[in-house]
């Protein structure tokens, strides 16, 4: 099935008790065309318009000092290299860059990262949070019980994956670092300032590490995403707020997005190389990689991106990071034959394309060794919007869902997830941008418990502890008497639930 698509992020925002507006809405699926072949020019820029490209090379110094030569003679500016994995960040005036640089010795993939010319022409937001008011902070602490901080009676998602019993047993290691690749953290607000990792803390918006004080933190327009996400990992319980998954673990921002709200690609490679630098035991990616929701093989431009995306997580999982990502918003089946993509690229005039999921990939969703999480809601069912697929889906955890399709049981009073908001706030969201935190959460606790675990084992504990959840069949949603998803495979590995919903308990008595 086809959903309307919230453009880039893979959060949502619905306010409380009333149902998914049109981003959560199913449709039919609309007419096929043609997936794009090699043979299809990408949205070339006109001479004088600069645009940004990652270049994927051999391995080898003399290899790179050849061809940043010769990006040069073709007319541009080399932003950075890493050298590690063989990808260059590039910036071009020439509308031939790319296409002149593949035919360089060396050279394996080019491609523009992007359609809009630098900086990215600004873009609509998503919206505002539902933010808590001071009456309904006041309310929450007032009622809250002992031991609990005072917004955690709020938080459905905790008990959902036992992580209030978990705390009774571990909080987790603050030597365990979970870096929140993302829109900025707000490492001021009194729920992350405890728990924050200031060294590991970066702004890769550029394709190039900046860390100059507070780079790391989203602008005052920007998007609370990235502090909301860092909270539900790991909001200190400290008697302030609200209570994250793994509230004795560290967490850093390494911001990627720029201030429209874009993830391009080069800045993504570079979060992931700070991490895999910079000690992060555990990423989180509650994004997908801009402008393409699927990057097609057969697609020069798409396939270097999709390249340069893939040595970044396979080098940083072989530098020691478990890296976990949210499945997607729109309801997708990730393991269909086809799917409808209404909204590519999203930086210019989105041309609808049918492709094929095993040839055009979500990235870093669908990469190879990424732990792809899909969301439920209140009542532990896949939530209305969540992307699914078997073989695709690896585990699942509370992404939120409309009150209207699965309302939490009191005192909790919103079926979305409560999280930290810029400027000492706290607000709900909800999506499988909710959901990827808490397995990251969940991971950061494994890793605590097994502090010499290779990501490798992490993965397999993550996995083996869940808790195997049966299909929801049939799977009728909002009621109306048709079939709204399918679900298919046995207990312990389905297309809605993976391996089954991440165990914190588990996590630290194992």
């Amino acid at each position: 099935m086809t959903a309307s698509h919230p453009r880039h992020r893979r959060a949502l925002v619905i306010p409380a008790g009333m149902a998914m507006a049109t981003a959560l809405a199913f449709l039919p699926n609309t007419a096929a065309t043609a997936a794009p072949t090699a043979d299809t020019p990408a949205a070339a820029a006109t001479d004088g318009t600069p645009l940004s490209y990652v270049v994927n090379i051999k391995g080898g110094h003399g290899t790179s000092a050849k061809v940043k030569k010769a990006i040069a003679e073709a007319g541009g500016t080399v932003v950075t290299s890493y050298d590690r994995i063989g990808v260059i960040v590039a910036h071009s005036s020439n509308a031939d860059f790319a296409k002149t640089i593949r035919k360089v010795r060396g050279v394996q993939s080019a491609g523009a990262t992007r359609n809009a010319p630098l900086p990215s022409a600004a873009t609509t937001d998503l919206g505002a949070p539902k933010v808590l008011s001071e009456r309904e902070v006041a309310e929450a602490a007032s009622e809250a019980a002992a031991g609990q901080d005072p917004l955690q009676e709020l938080q459905w998602d905790l008990p959902a994956i036992k992580a209030d019993k978990a705390h009774e047993k571990s909080l987790g290691s603050s030597k365990v670092t979970v870096g929140v690749i993302d829109t900025g953290v707000d490492d001021t607000h009194p729920d992350i300032a405890p728990n924050f990792d200031r060294a590991a803390s970066v702004n890769c918006v550029t394709g190039k590490p900046d860390t100059s004080e507070g780079a790391w933190r989203p602008g005052p327009t920007e998007s609370p995403h990235g502090t909301h996400v860092a909270g539900e990992i790991a909001a200190a319980k400290n008697g302030v707020g609200m209570t994250g998954v793994a509230p004795g673990v560290k967490v850093s921002g390494i911001k990627v997005s720029n201030p429209d709200g874009y993830f391009y690609a080069e800045a993504v490679v570079c979060g992931f190389m700070w991490a895999a630098e910079h000690g992060v035991d555990v990423t989180n990616n509650s994004y997908y990689t801009d402008p393409w929701y699927f990057n097609c093989k057969n697609d020069p431009d798409q396939k270097a991106l999709l390249e340069a995306v893939s040595r970044a997580t396979r080098y940083a999982e072989r530098k020691g990071a478990v890296n976990v990502a949210a499945a997607g918003n729109e309801n997708y089946d990730l393991a269909a034959d086809e799917i409808t993509d209404p909204v590519s690229p999203n930086d210019a005039t989105p041309t609808e394309r049918v492709i094929d999921p095993t040839e055009c990939l979500d990235i870093p969703t669908q990469l190879p060794g990424v732990v792809t999480v899909a969301a439920t809601g209140a009542k532990g069912l896949k939530s209305s919007f969540s992307n699914h697929g078997l073989g695709v889906i690896d585990i699942a955890a509370p992404g939120g869902d409309s009150t209207a399709y699965q309302k939490p049981e009191p005192p909790a009073t919103s079926g979305l997830i409560l999280g930290p908001l810029p400027g000492g706030r706290w607000g709900y969201m909800a999506g499988t941008s909710m959901a990827s935190p808490h397995v990251a959460g969940v991971a950061a606790l494994i890793k605590s418990t097994h502090p010499y675990a290779s990501p490798a084992l992490v993965k397999a504990l993550l996995y083996a502890q869940a808790d195997a959840t049966p299909c929801t069949d049939p799977y009728d949603i909002n009621g109306d008497g048709k079939a709204d998803a399918v679900c298919e495979g046995p207990k312990n590995r389905n297309g809605f639930y993976g391996w089954g919903m991440a165990d914190a308990l588990d996590a630290v008595k194992r």
